[in-house]
């Protein structure tokens, strides 16, 4: 539980990160940076402390990546401008857990109590509460259907992408690996970037001959000389530290509990983004905040 509330802390850290290196260097190059800066420093723990692609479960950790971090990720990053940041942030959190736990259950057999069950549907309807549109913050783009198919697909890849991370701990554990502990989901998490890395370098290659790729209009070279830093820390907090720490709860925890947890990552970054940017909550976001974190309170003490 403890790795699921770390991952959630620094995917909210990384929220803002995301946020000030998208304005100076444009969507693509942002994404594409932060994950090669989380596969070098990744790759060199993975290939000194940890297990490099020795384990057994590195095929399916690969194969977790492209799902997720590629797949989902596209998806995720379509349906924005059709939908809008809140209702794609809504989709994709609030769909990726009952879909990795409905997988877990049909796949891999593991059940959760109908405790668990209840108060990871209790986080879930904070996380609603906080960053649902409505009619004083409607989306800032014009809805269409299309995004919510693309949202759904995104949450499809997260869960999925969970769903198949929690394959690779119970094939690693079979074959008598040590997986209950950090330097295990480190190296996971590095097998994942890595793979989403590859196709989503392909899938920006493919834009760019295309002409779909542009960058940020508004940067200029200081801006993105004085950016560099929230780029270091864009890659550090999320695809580093987050998905390490995720990777470790799925080790220990099943999805079903540790996406829901994960789940609440929007609203640890509102407090966040508060403190560095001055962006002020509404009472609603702090209300459905309250309800998220009384829902893991619950939730940790459910058996």
């Amino acid at each position: 539980m403890l790795a699921s509330f770390l991952a959630s802390f620094f995917f909210a850290l990384n929220a803002t990160c995301a946020n000030r290196s998208v304005r100076a260097f444009g969507s693509a190059a942002a994404n594409v940076g932060r994950l090669v800066i989380a596969v070098v420093l990744l790759g060199v723990f993975a290939h000194t402390a940890g297990s490099g692609f020795t384990s057994v479960s590195t095929p399916w950790f690969l194969l977790s990546g492209i799902i997720g971090m590629g797949l989902g990720d596209i998806a995720g990053y379509a349906a924005l401008p059709l939908l809008g940041s809140r209702l794609t942030v809504l989709l994709t959190q609030c769909l990726a857990a009952p879909v990795a736990a409905l997988g877990e259950w049909l796949w891999l057999g593991t059940r959760l109590t109908a405790a668990q069950i209840l108060w990871g549907t209790f986080i879930l309807v904070g996380v609603a509460t906080a960053i649902m549109p409505d009619r004083k913050s409607p989306p800032r783009v014009k809805v269409r259907a299309l995004g919510f198919v693309l949202g759904f697909l995104s949450a499809c890849g997260q869960g999925i992408g969970a769903l198949v991370s929690r394959k690779a701990v119970n094939v690693a554990s079979v074959a008598g690996e040590s997986v209950n502990n950090l330097n295990f989901g480190l190296t996971a998490a590095y097998h994942r970037i890595l793979a989403g890395l590859v196709f989503v370098i392909l899938w920006f290659v493919v834009l760019r001959m295309l002409g779909r790729i542009s960058g940020s209009p508004g940067a200029t070279v200081a801006d993105r000389r004085a950016s560099r830093l929230w780029m270091l820390g864009n890659g550090i907090a999320g695809p580093v530290l987050g998905v390490g720490c995720y990777q470790w709860a799925l080790a220990t925890t099943p999805s079903g509990i540790v996406l829901p947890i994960a789940a609440t990552a929007p609203l640890l970054a509102i407090p966040i983004a508060f403190w560095i940017e001055g962006d002020r909550p509404s009472r609603r976001a702090i209300v459905g905040g309250a309800l998220a974190v009384a829902g893991c309170m619950a939730l940790t003490a459910a058996r």
